[in-house]
């Protein structure tokens, strides 16, 4: 088993939705324009949030965002064969974790 956090588009970027409380708490960072950038953002990230779990960055094109649907926050559980056994209501307000820790057990028993 195996757990990840995966960083993609900036939902409150300095040069679009910017929200005060990212102001307040200096947390300003602008829409990536490269990956460099992204990976820069995410490594940031990680490291202010105390992050444990392997983080990886979305590639600019978006790709695991628009695939998975991943903004603004997600909890999605992948199985062995690549097919989502659970995907959570948008976050931070839907995140059930109850329903993970079932989908998980349900997986490995």
């Amino acid at each position: 088993m195996a757990f990840y956090v995966v960083y993609i588009q900036e939902a409150h970027p300095t040069d679009g939705w910017q929200m005060p409380s990212n102001v307040k708490d200096k947390i300003l960072v602008a829409s990536a324009h490269t990956f460099e950038e992204r990976d820069t953002s995410a490594n940031v990230c990680v490291v202010k949030l105390g992050i444990k779990i392997p983080a990886l960055a979305d590639d600019i094109d978006d790709t695991t965002e628009i695939a998975y649907t991943g903004w603004p926050d997600r909890l999605y559980v992948v199985d062995r064969g690549g097919h989502v056994a659970y995907k959570s209501a948008p976050g931070p307000y839907g995140f059930k974790p109850p329903e993970v820790e079932k989908t998980l057990q349900c997986l490995v028993n």
